[in-house]
């Protein structure tokens, strides 16, 4: 919570990566946790069996969640809770198999992949509505007016959400974002209502959406969702799907611009694009820290001992920025990741909690940049340093707004 690794975590979780690969530290709430700064070491850890996001598979630890200090700062209600602790993001083997599997059969890539001509359709009526959205000083903002509502737009559709609702979940979704508890007070419990109800008219009326596919959906001892599980893949999806794409758009948009190198070279050549959201991803990700994992055992770390039940932090933006990775990190290289390799960062995560949703943020990353590129070539940034928008949460690179001359 310092203010300076807020303004600038790049600059502040370097440094602690280069103090050492395992360091001591204390989460939001005030809980000691042990940050993993390295790029090795936090891909050893996402995908280390010893290492799980909740703490009751701990061998001995009977006592009180950690997590549930975070609940206690955002004033969730205890019924409501575990919406936000139970879903496939916190869930360890046996479960998380069982809730992966269940759900990539409603999320396979094939289908994801069918949505690029939607997708376009939506990005393309969102820029030409644009001129009309610019204000008296003849700028626009681009998250307000095209990275959000495309986001959102695109899962709520994927899920089944009727489009009348899309405001409403905008707004829960900023809510639950602020980190504030005097208005997640009031719209949490009506987003949990909502899902309920809309289950159940789903359930009378299955339909071919994401939402019916995770209610027809059983694993193979026919085992299915749970109304209270369904509610929270809903929740995950929606919330932290639109989230994450809109501010990879944002962030993206802002990089390239302050870079015009790299923009120029991107309108000369459109086809590096997968290669450049990539670059993105790792070069201004949205996500810097992945959620707490915690030791089930007595182990070493990168040479430090980490006890049992100790809870570790894995900071991936110093990850992603880490020398002994990456030759000039620093540098914004849309050319950096070679076509058809391996994914070359852990901004969508790595292993069994490896991003459900990165091939549709992948692909919305890449069509909106895409259209930006054909309909306004000579994009510009209104402000000249988009910094001055950012908000201040931990954890997370967002900007409030991004300000822009859509022509000379």
């Amino acid at each position: 919570m310092d203010p300076d690794l807020l303004a600038d975590p790049f600059t502040g979780y370097g440094r602690l990566r280069e103090r050492g690969p395992v360091v001591r530290g204390r989460f939001v709430d005030g809980t000691p946790v042990w940050f993993v700064t390295r790029y090795d070491d936090v891909r050893a850890v996402l995908r280390d069996p010893r290492f799980v996001n909740t703490p009751s598979p701990v061998p001995g630890e009977g006592g009180a969640d950690p997590r549930e200090g975070m609940m206690d700062l955002l004033n969730v209600p205890e019924p409501l809770r575990v919406y936000l602790l139970g879903s496939i993001l916190d869930s360890d083997p046996p479960d998380h198999p069982r809730l992966r599997r269940l759900v990539t059969r409603a999320f396979a890539a094939r289908r994801i992949l069918g949505l690029r001509p939607g997708i376009e359709r939506i990005a393309d009526r969102l820029l030409a509505e644009l001129p009309r959205r610019e204000e008296e000083d003849g700028t626009v903002d681009l998250l307000e007016h095209f990275a959000y509502p495309l986001s959102i737009t695109v899962i709520c559709e994927l899920v089944g959400i009727p489009a009348t609702d899309l405001e409403r979940w905008r707004e829960w979704g900023g809510d639950l974002v602020s980190m504030r508890p005097e208005r997640l007070r009031h719209s949490f419990p009506v987003m949990i209502d909502y899902c309920h109800r809309l289950i159940e008219q789903r359930r009378a009326a299955l339909t071919d959406d994401l939402l019916s596919e995770l209610i027809r959906a059983q694993d193979d001892d026919g085992g299915r969702l749970s109304d209270i599980e369904t509610v929270t893949m809903i929740l995950t999806l929606v919330l932290a799907g639109h989230e994450t794409s809109a501010h990879l758009i944002g962030n993206g948009t802002a990089a390239l611009l302050t870079h015009p190198g790299q923009w120029a070279l991107l309108r000369k050549d459109p086809a590096l694009l997968p290669r450049a959201v990539h670059e993105l991803m790792r070069w201004c990700g949205s996500v810097h820290v992945a959620r707490l994992r915690y030791a089930t055992e007595d182990l070493e770390l990168a040479g430090t001992p980490v006890a049992r039940g100790d809870a570790v932090q894995l900071v991936l933006v110093s990850a992603n920025f880490d020398p002994r990775h990456y030759s000039d990190p620093d540098r914004l290289d849309i050319t950096r990741h070679q076509e058809g390799q391996a994914e070359n960062h852990v901004g969508f995560g790595h292993g069994i909690h490896y991003c459900l949703g990165a091939t549709l943020a992948r692909q919305e990353g890449e069509v909106a940049l895409a259209r930006l590129l054909e309909t306004y070539p000579d994009l510009a940034l209104a402000d000249g340093d988009p910094e001055v928008r950012r908000a201040r949460l931990p954890g997370s690179w967002r900007l409030d707004a991004l300000r822009l001359r859509l022509r000379p």
